[in-house]
């Protein structure tokens, strides 16, 4: 072991990551551009992370001697996405030290828990009601309507949802979910959707990045630009949101929490205890990226800056794009200051998230303005790109 102290780990340790998929990829490469070894863990084969990483087990979450003898292998043990099964990360424990903990992965796998949580500490956050029947959902909807109904864990990019406007859709809405636990939330008019990315070290060291501002096409995150345009009473205040839950829960890593902002308040929609796709920017925009800053809160290194450089757009790729063929890469890259990630996934489903593209410029106007040019490029038949081609950025908020 190559630690200097119990909980300090130095270049030249060992990084296991349970998930292998695009954010586990960009974290194995910031962990081995930095000089440390990467093994990770999935039920799948040649996938993203496996491709950069130093070794790859192909395995089942509840395989819980493979898991054990994994943990063995490595130094400190890391995850890409928070729904890794409690007693993974229990039976990977006793090896070696496991970042996210317990505390704050079953706190965001669970919406209720999740909501009760931010309830609890005082945090804003919409109007819900927790619902296991039809019966209580019914009920639900005298209190709460519209609403947006979701299964209590495992859904994400709209999947799991309905949205209830009047009391015909209460029954197809619970039909259409098929869970036995759900919430029901207040359907929120926000003005825009927001996310914080913060790190956290053992230590107890803290550093946010500025917010990122989110837009979506069918649920699924389509563009994020940074900054903002929040006043900087606003950003101070989420930030400080993010800091409250971090230290509550106790979490090593990176976190994303992601806002609505509405009328001048903001309130807390959900959070993620990973480096997050809002973040993404932050490898062309920032001193230090979302990856990189992980790495170095799990191996309680110091923190690096979060200072941003340049204002920067995000541009999500959908397997959508190769509808046609194969995308037309030289022209897209011919915008300039555009950057190309693609996560190496063999089968480009459709709203299947291929990869993603960031464009960097003197304003965060001029960078949306590339990115979506660029992606325009890519296919005539993209999804959306008349849409987004068109879109305008909303004039900054400012809020007090």
């Amino acid at each position: 072991m190559t630690a200097s102290d119990s909980n300090r780990f130095l270049p030249g340790s060992t990084i296991g990551i349970f998930g292998s998929g695009q954010l586990g990829k960009m974290t194995a490469m910031a962990a081995k551009h930095m000089g440390y070894r990467v093994h990770v863990f999935s039920p799948d084969r040649d996938s993203p992370a496996g491709q950069v990483a130093d070794l790859e087990i192909q395995g089942a979450y509840d395989d819980l001697e493979a898991v054990k003898k994994f943990a063995r292998d490595v130094d400190v043990i890391t995850l890409e996405f928070e729904n890794i099964p409690l007693q993974t990360l229990e039976a990977a424990s006793i090896a070696a030290p496991v970042h996210p903990n317990a505390k704050t992965l079953k706190t965001s796998q669970h919406r209720i828990t999740e909501k009760t949580f931010l309830r609890e500490q005082g945090i804003p956050t919409c109007q819900f009601e927790v619902v296991r029947t039809l019966e209580e959902l019914q009920t639900a909807c005298t209190k709460i309507m519209p609403g947006l109904l979701k299964t209590a864990s495992d859904g994400y990019d709209g999947k799991g949802q309905a949205v209830i406007k009047s009391p015909e859709d209460i029954q197809s809405a619970w039909e259409s979910i098929a869970t036995g636990e759900a919430i029901l939330e207040e359907w929120i008019d926000y003005d825009f959707e927001f996310s914080v990315v913060a790190a956290r070290n053992a230590d107890g060291q803290f550093a946010a990045f500025k917010s990122i501002r989110n837009e979506h096409a069918e649920q699924i995150l389509d563009i994020s630009t940074s900054p903002s345009g929040l006043s900087e009473a606003t950003e101070q205040a989420a930030e400080e949101v993010v800091a409250q839950i971090m230290e509550s829960l106790q979490t090593v890593g990176v976190l994303c929490v992601e806002f609505f902002f509405r009328g001048g308040e903001i309130l807390v929609n959900e959070m993620a205890p990973r480096p997050h796709n809002s973040g993404h920017l932050t490898i062309e925009a920032h001193a230090t990226s979302q990856f990189e800053q992980h790495v170095r809160s799990v191996c309680n290194l110091e923190l690096g800056s979060a200072r941003q450089h340049s204002p920067a757009a995000m541009a999500n790729l959908l397997g959508d794009i190769w509808n046609s063929g194969e995308p037309r890469w030289h022209e897209a890259l011919a915008v300039s200051e555009v950057s190309l990630h693609l996560y190496g996934k063999a089968d480009p489903k459709s709203k299947r998230k291929m990869g993603h593209l960031t464009a960097v410029s003197d304003t965060v106007e001029g960078a949306q303005e590339k990115v979506v040019a660029s992606r325009q490029l890519l296919n005539s038949s993209s999804p959306n790109e008349n849409e987004n081609a068109q879109k305008q950025r909303p004039e900054s908020v400012q809020s007090s």
